[in-house]
Order: structure tokens, then C-alpha cells, then sequence
């Protein structure tokens, strides 16, 4: 686990994550995975939706669909937000990753909305199944890379953290508290920005936006509160999350997002040196 957590912090930092042909070493030829997406530009085929106040499955007024090439969340059949938080789950889980989103706010904020929620967004790691969440369940209980959007004047970070059910160790200390500002560049308007996400098992997880990287954390565990309506044989207090899905969100505010890709590291995360020169090339790559 040290080891892990050695080399997800020597990895990737500065770099955008890139596809990765093959890598020749001196002792021998590795092969590397390459970028799987994970929205084929069509359909939500691969994807299940749960909406607060409504079953699992139920799309309430076509909140997530694909349009012109890409998955837009919107509210156009809304009359009042009403708490009615959604999330779109990939439908496997995964535990060691490398995932990258892109995404751009768009539009004007659903009536109703609160005001922290605009133009803001997540994506959540490690969550829990979504068939596992209750009706009135608001949040899965998962770790989120939140997503926000800049107004023109004031600075507002986006790939921040934020611990529905969750706390986490940052700093090399126990982080209590629901959200976790990142270090990152303030974005505004309809830009689109690429948000990659390094996830190894229980260890280590980094949040990096247009190559910087600006969250780093270690240990996510389920504990504490920011999530409502759960079933509570779900939430197993102390328990160290080292897979789950992952699921976009939906907060009142429409946003799109055009790329969604992984590579899958689940097949070395019992080989550091295997798992070290993966994620050494992937930095290079991006760096070229």
C-alpha cells in the first residue's frame, strides 16, 4: 500500500493523461492499455440513471440524453428543481483507473436551484451501486470530483472534493469537513475543460484539470454525513472504498459532456514496477 501511494504521487503530476501505444524498457517490452471511451456519442445503452424522488431508471423528464454528440443534462421539463439531485452511473465498477471527462456549463440554472449549485457538477468515484440507493436517497455515497463553473469576476475552483458519506486523509491527516477547495485556475463561460481523474484502489486519488494536477488524497472511507435518505446497512461506517462506479451528475444546472474515457490499471495493481512504468509513460507521453 506504501508503495502505491509512492508511485500515484511521483505520477502524472503537471500532465494531461494521453493514449499510450508501447513502452520498451531494457529488460523488457511492456504493453500498455490504451483509452476505452465509455460514451459512444449515440446512446446511454452502457448507463443507469437515479434521480432523487424517483426510482432507479426513471430518466425524469429526459434530464440526461444524448444530443449532437454528446450527453447533455438538462431541465427543460422541470417546474421547480425541488432538491430532484441526479447522477448517470457508468454500469461497471472499477478500482484502479485512469478516467477522463470532458465537460463545459452551458445555459441558465433550473428554477429552484440553490444558489451554490450553479453552474456546478460533479463526478462521483467509488460510489455505491446505484440500484442500492433509496428513492429520496440525494447523493450516492461516493467521493466527488466537483465540477464548477467561473463567473467573469471572482475566482472559483473547479476539481474540488466533496464527501457525500465519505471522509478522506489529506495532508497526511483525517479531512472531516463535507468539501475541499482544489488549487486550480478559475474557468468561465462555455469552455470546454478536460477533468482526468488518477484512482488507485484505496490509496491514492487525483483530481487534474487541463494538466494540473490540483487534489491529491489518500484513504477514502466511508464515514461522516453530506448525503440524506440513505439505507444504512449501505453505509458501513470505517470501511475503506476501494472500488464502486462512477456516475456524472446532475445539480440544477445544464452541462454537457463530449468525452468520457478510462484506462482500466485493474491488471497491475498487484505489480508496482509494472504499475509505475505505466503511469511514468503516460506522463511522458503527455509531456511530448
Amino acid at each position: 500500500m506504501n508503495k502505491l501511494l509512492q508511485l500515484g504521487m511521483c505520477a502524472l503530476i503537471g500532465g494531461t493523461l494521453s493514449a499510450c501505444q508501447h513502452i520498451q524498457s531494457k529488460e523488457a517490452k511492456m504493453e500498455t492499455p490504451s483509452w476505452v471511451d465509455l460514451f459512444n456519442g449515440k446512446n446511454l445503452d452502457d448507463w443507469t440513471v437515479k434521480i432523487a424522488k424517483h426510482e432507479v431508471g426513471e430518466n425524469y423528464a429526459n434530464t440526461f440524453r444524448v444530443e449532437n454528440g454528446v450527453i447533455k443534462v438538462g431541465y427543460e421539463g422541470y417546474d421547480q428543481f425541488d432538491q430532484q439531485y441526479g447522477h448517470i452511473f457508468y454500469n461497471k465498477p472499477y478500482s484502479y483507473y485512469l478516467l477522463r471527462v470532458e465537460y463545459r456549463f452551458v445555459g441558465e440554472q433550473a428554477k429552484g436551484g440553490e444558489g451554490w449549485a450553479w453552474r456546478n457538477s460533479g463526478i462521483m468515484l467509488h460510489g455505491q451501486e446505484p440500484h442500492t440507493m433509496l428513492k429520496d436517497q440525494d447523493f450516492p455515497i461516493s467521493l466527488e470530483a466537483q465540477l464548477l463553473g467561473g463567473n467573469g469576476k471572482e475566482e472559483r475552483s473547479t476539481g474540488n472534493l466533496c464527501t457525500p458519506g465519505t471522509e478522506v486523509v489529506y495532508k497526511n491527516e483525517q479531512y472531516t469537513p463535507h468539501c475541499l477547495n482544489s488549487n486550480s485556475k478559475t474557468y468561465a463561460g462555455d469552455q470546454w475543460v478536460t477533468a482526468d481523474v488518477l484512482v488507485l484502489g484505496d490509496s491514492i486519488i487525483k483530481h487534474i484539470i487541463n494538466r494540473d494536477t490540483v487534489m491529491v488524497y489518500t484513504k477514502p472511507t466511508i464515514n461522516g454525513g453530506g448525503v440524506s435518505n440513505y439505507d444504512p446497512k449501505v453505509k458501513q461506517d470505517g470501511k475503506l472504498l476501494s472500488s464502486g462506479y462512477f456516475s456524472l451528475q446532475s445539480e440544477s444546472h445544464p452541462i454537457e459532456f463530449r468525452k468520457v474515457a478510462i484506462i482500466d490499471l485493474e491488471p497491475y495493481a498487484k505489480d508496482p514496477k509494472k504499475l509505475d512504468g505505466i503511469l511514468k509513460e503516460i506522463r511522458e507521453r503527455a509531456t511530448k
